[in-house]
């Protein structure tokens, strides 16, 4: 005779089992996290408060801040050398987000085809990301202009080449960063999906564009964030590769030509002008705002096209 009787569920943990398995977190959680967030505190979200605060202050020191309103504003958007690097890194930053994602794509997609020596080239695409930005700058600056010296020229005379110069230095330091993210997306894609489309009479282009594409959409939202914020708060490359220079005068104003916009907020808060360091913490506030306003809104894009697995 056959058993019809049902299997008893299992009782699923009473409430005083939970409480037992976390009454040790909610103990601990303060000896744990207390430093932590103390330092996040300290580190972090006062001195950001402070920097607001002092956006609306004229000072040269902390000790010395007088409360004069958005006055400071108003001179940020009077300062020619500060809408001058606003639109140089924009452009920088458009430029290089281009160059950087798809030449990473491309290399990681060609390291993902089993070609021999595919972890060495890993390895060395990646090794330019390990140097710090101020190295990289002063070496490259020697490498163009021991190239440019044969035309007569340096990266330093002429505003192109900058342009072009930290375009290269800052695709060659990346470029391994972001490859590394796009493999990791391409190794998460099914092989049904691909054997699918094969069976289905699709070529190389509508596989890449129609399968491989979608499904990397997560990683292409992280390396289009990544380069994004770093094209628009590039400093130590800037600064060590040109520092802005070449100089030329707008409106009876030395105005440098490749400054970004990181650079430009430096040199008005340690120049000469103690005065005008309302000012440059003005410029700070602003460029705050202006990268996470476009890295929430490019977020917010990419992610509405990603496919779900």
């Amino acid at each position: 005779m056959t058993n019809t009787s049902q299997p008893k569920p299992k009782k699923l943990p009473n409430r005083a089992h939970n409480n037992a398995l976390t009454r040790p977190m909610r103990k601990w959680f303060p000896l744990f996290m207390g430093p932590m967030t103390a330092a996040f505190i300290i580190g972090f979200v006062w001195p950001f408060i402070q920097g607001i605060y002092l956006s609306f202050c004229k000072f040269r020191t902390v000790s010395d801040a007088e409360f004069v309103g958005f006055s400071n504003y108003p001179k940020a958007f009077e300062d020619a050398s500060f809408m001058r690097s606003f639109w140089y890194t924009a452009l920088f930053a458009i430029v290089s987000l281009v160059i950087i994602n798809v030449l990473a794509f491309a290399v990681a997609l060609a390291l993902t085809r089993e070609i021999k020596g595919s972890s060495i080239f890993r390895t060395v695409f990646f090794m330019p990301n390990l140097i710090g930005g101020i190295v990289l700058g002063y070496i490259w600056s020697m490498i163009f202009d021991g190239i440019l010296s044969r035309f007569g020229t340096s990266i330093l005379e002429n505003k192109d080449w900058g342009f072009w110069g930290l375009i290269i230095l800052i695709a060659w330091q990346q470029i391994g960063y972001m490859m590394i993210i796009y493999i990791a997306g391409l190794n998460a894609i099914p092989d049904d999906l691909l054997e699918a489309a094969e069976i289905d009479g699709a070529n190389r282009w509508q596989s890449l564009f129609r399968v491989i594409i979608p499904n990397v959409m997560p990683s292409i939202t992280i390396c289009t964030f990544l380069s994004l914020t770093n094209g628009f708060k590039l400093f130590d490359q800037n600064l060590a590769l040109t520092e802005g220079k070449p100089i030329d005068m707008i409106d009876l104003e030395p105005v440098k030509q490749t400054e970004m916009l990181a650079l430009n907020i430096y040199n008005t808060f340690y120049g000469s002008n103690t005065a005008a360091r309302g000012t440059a913490q003005a410029k700070a506030v602003m460029f705050f705002i202006l990268v996470a306003g476009l890295s929430l809104a490019q977020l917010s894009f990419t992610r509405k096209r990603e496919v779900q697995q």
